[in-house]
């Protein structure tokens, strides 16, 4: 079998353990370029330019991260199926890893020396268009090269990756002094951590007469799925969106809820403490319940239990509004989302329509990871300002995410 007809073929060799590692390594370098902004670096910048908008600290990174984020709906599978369509000597994934992860690394840069509102927004505009190219080659390359019966393991390496990477990148922003250097740090991790895949694991290559002809139209056409022809394929991205949803309700203000709410005197390094317990429990969940997955045959028994136990910590923090009841309802996130992450993302594979279009479909189901970033802005700010605080705000969430969970039981074609 000739690599340029494994492009299109399904899966059947297991893949090793280096594979997996350098994958999942390129996959948490990804994150942490987008979330040490996220969690540190873009909340401290609002807080410096909102005295001279008008705008409150909380309007002003709603508006950053909403815009970020409909740039990522259209970057990440309109470069997954770029890639789907790509033919080099290099395959068709790598070219977009490293030019990804490459202007990723610049734009982070121009958001280092961001020195108003408006170059903060199209810094991060940016971080989200070439970080997008580069998380749309990293995740096609698991149902590119991985088994069915070994993606929930692959999907949990990589859900371990993707925490550590949340970690490493808080970490950063907060430990190596300075918005600035902060940024310079992620920017340098986001680079070099894709490397190792890049230059020791080469791509399949598409065969210059397997990629369809070239068409605008049915180009365009083709990021529309629909609903009624793949049923499952809807559910499981309504699933997704639903409990990404609650989840980026839970992190978008957490800065602000340890100071304004629960008074915390650090509250940088208590967004730090509650990440890392928060990833220590996932740790302990998201490569199991992947094995777990493989092992009995099944998805969605994970899946629902997972959101169910995400919805009662997230409530916690609207009723436990406390330091001690912060940590608990991280630690139980963490367990909740562990097991979602790597399930989850198996299941995803598994309801995938055509081979060929690997990339641009998941790059489809990304838009339920980025979506919710533009959502979550619109809903947060309103209901903090306006409609309760944040008792009601996580209250909301924790709806949101048990309607995901329960939703789960629509898809058919998975057990």
């Amino acid at each position: 079998m000739t690599a340029a007809v494994a492009a299109l073929d399904e899966p059947v060799e297991r893949v090793g353990r280096g594979w997996t590692a350098a994958l999942s390594l390129a996959n948490g370098a990804i994150w942490v370029g987008w979330y040490g902004p996220l969690q540190i670096l873009l909340a401290l910048q609002a807080e410096d330019f909102a005295p001279g908008t008008g705008m409150s600290k909380e309007t002003l990174l709603a508006w950053v991260t909403g815009a970020g984020a409909v740039v990522s709906l259209a970057a990440n599978p309109f470069f997954g199926a770029l890639s789907d369509r790509t033919v080099s000597r290099f395959g068709r994934r790598t070219p977009w890893i490293v030019a990804g992860a490459g202007g990723g690394a610049c734009a982070l840069l121009l958001l280092a020396g961001a020195g108003s509102v408006w170059t903060m927004a199209a810094g991060w505009c940016l971080v989200q268009l070439t970080l997008n190219a580069a998380f749309a080659a990293v995740t096609a390359a698991l149902p590119d090269r991985v088994p069915r019966l070994q993606r929930g393991a692959v999907g949990g390496w990589l859900g371990a990756a993707q925490i550590l990477g949340v970690v490493v990148g808080t970490g950063l922003a907060t430990v190596v002094g300075g918005v600035g250097a902060g940024y310079t740090a992620c920017a340098v991790f986001a680079l070099v951590g894709v490397l190792p895949y890049v230059l020791r694991h080469p791509d399949l290559r598409l065969a210059p007469a397997d990629r369809p002809p070239w068409a605008w139209r049915t180009f365009l056409a083709g990021f529309w799925l629909s609903p009624r022809r793949y049923p499952d394929l809807g559910w499981a991205w309504l699933t997704r969106f639903l409990i990404n949803l609650s989840n980026a309700l839970v992190l978008l203000y957490l800065l602000y809820y340890l100071r304004d709410r629960l008074h915390y005197g650090d509250p940088d390094q208590g967004v730090l403490i509650l990440t890392a317990v928060n990833g220590v429990t996932l740790l302990c969940t998201v490569v199991v319940a992947g094995v777990a997955s493989d092992r009995v045959g099944r998805r969605k028994p994970f899946v629902i239990w997972s959101g169910v136990l995400m919805a009662v910590a997230t409530a916690a923090l609207s009723g436990w509004q406390t330091w001690p009841g912060a940590i608990v309802a991280a630690a139980v996130l963490g367990v909740g989302f562990g097991v979602f992450t790597s399930v989850d993302f198996a299941l995803m594979t598994d309801v995938l329509p055509k081979a060929m279009d690997r990339g641009k479909d998941l790059g489809v189901i990304n838009v339920a990871n980025s979506l919710p970033q533009v959502a979550a802005p619109a809903l947060a700010a309103p209901i903090v300002t306006y409609l309760g605080g944040y008792r009601v705000l996580y209250l909301v969430a924790a709806v949101i995410g048990l309607a995901g969970a329960l939703l789960v039981r629509r898809i058919r074609s998975v057990a």
